[in-house]
């Protein structure tokens, strides 16, 4: 799903360079639910946002759901970015003055589809996420943990292949995180690949697998839980448990 290999990412002015990746390599397999941590000014953020499509790199490979995105330009990103990407960011991003109905219908004008199935999309997400009785709520009459979810509705209704979420618990209460967390263990469980920034230990011990940066690399790679498909040769075998 997600390939990075021997990344580098440099900013450079006209006095100084700053490594913010180098040698950096991550393997996020379809379905995998991956953490990601380490301290401020690691290299996350900048890792986030190459993933995304948000921002270039400087040298390596990087392969999105088998598509090689090194030298696309902005148009062939966006596109890719809109057909397999979705976003969850730790302040909600919803605007005030639309319901929740409206909020999630945002991005899915910007892509340009029909009515008949933006609707449709919108009222899945919503109910996905035990909300659809609220579409017509604005975002003020609702709790923290609750806008969250209307900010998970908004990226599912696109239906990415890879949900990036950055910090997306970082605003809200403990019994509040751990309900967001569950939800999207619960989308996990349905298939969705999840990649996530969090400084919650107890939020990354959660997940399947913990990435933790330092220095602009991966320092450690740690599952958490077996997967259940088994790879032998190329060929893959899924493991039922009874």
């Amino acid at each position: 799903m997600l390939h990075m290999k021997n990344l580098s990412k440099v900013y450079r002015t006209h006095m100084i360079e700053t490594h913010a990746l180098r040698g950096f390599e991550i393997h996020v397999k379809q379905g995998e639910f991956v953490t990601v941590t380490g301290p401020s000014g690691s290299g996350k953020t900048t890792f986030l946002n190459i993933a995304g499509l948000l921002e270039n790199f400087t040298g390596g490979e990087y392969l999105l759901d088998g598509v090689n995105v090194t030298g696309m330009d902005d148009n062939a990103r966006t596109r890719l970015r809109n057909e397999k990407l979705g976003f969850i960011f730790q302040g909600f991003n919803l605007i005030p003055d639309l319901n929740l109905f409206d909020n999630v219908d945002v991005p899915l004008r910007y892509r340009g589809l029909p009515a008949k199935e933006r609707k449709e999309r919108i009222e899945d997400a919503l109910a996905q996420v035990g909300l659809a009785s609220r579409m017509k709520h604005y975002p003020a009459e609702l709790s923290g943990g609750q806008q969250q979810r209307v900010a998970i509705a908004r990226a599912l209704a696109g239906s990415p292949r890879l949900l990036l979420a950055d910090e997306p618990t970082g605003n809200l209460d403990t019994q509040m995180a751990r309900s967001v967390m569950e939800l999207l263990e619960e989308i996990n469980a349905r298939g969705t690949t999840i990649l996530m920034v969090t400084h919650d230990p107890e939020l990354a011990l959660r997940s399947q697998r913990n990435v933790h940066i330092i220095d602009g690399q991966v320092s450690d790679l740690v599952r958490k839980t077996p997967s259940l498909v088994v790879e032998h040769d190329n060929v893959k075998t899924n493991l039922h448990i009874a």
